[in-house]
């Protein structure tokens, strides 16, 4: 304790972003969420912020960053990883020392949506939603109980709801 999480996606400036500040609120103690992208844009979307500010999650030291910062020697051992885009997902990642548990969380990204203001936070919402949700499933699971096959199992179960 705690676990250390990664989440992972290309640009790391929403989905990866929503879903380390949701773990580090709803996890607090018992995780320490991160995130990371493999081309990061550099910047956190606006949009993200907002989301997580009206849940009231603090988004202070949230930054864009690629996922070679956790592949580093000096990196924190890694436990669990989550992909949270469909082309993280495919990638080649980079090796991750003591082989963490992962898993694919493919959510549809927000910050590729063209359109209305409104329908553009409207994505961010729902991928804030879908990411909540799935957060606090993996967060009732008796960790400690399951073996690191069923783990995955269940966490990739998780990982299909309401696709």
């Amino acid at each position: 304790m705690p676990y250390n999480v990664l989440f992972l996606c290309t640009g790391n400036s929403a989905r990866s972003i929503l879903a380390e500040g949701i773990l580090n609120q709803l996890g607090r103690g018992n995780f320490k969420a991160y995130s990371a992208g493999s081309h990061p844009s550099g910047a956190v979307r606006p949009e993200a912020l907002k989301q997580l500010e009206l849940a009231g999650i603090c988004t202070e030291g949230l930054r864009s960053k690629s996922w070679d910062e956790f592949a580093a020697i000096d990196a924190p051992k890694l436990d669990l990883i989550f992909t949270v885009c469909d082309s993280a997902a495919n990638e080649t990642c980079p090796y991750w020392p003591c082989h963490p548990i992962s898993a694919h969380w493919g959510i549809e990204d927000p910050a590729s949506l063209q359109g209305t203001p409104e329908e553009i936070e409207r994505a961010f919402h729902r991928a804030f939603s879908l990411l909540n949700r799935r957060i606090a499933l993996f967060l009732s699971l008796p960790l400690a109980t399951f073996d690191k096959l069923t783990l995955q199992k269940e966490l990739e179960n998780i990982g299909k709801l309401e696709r």
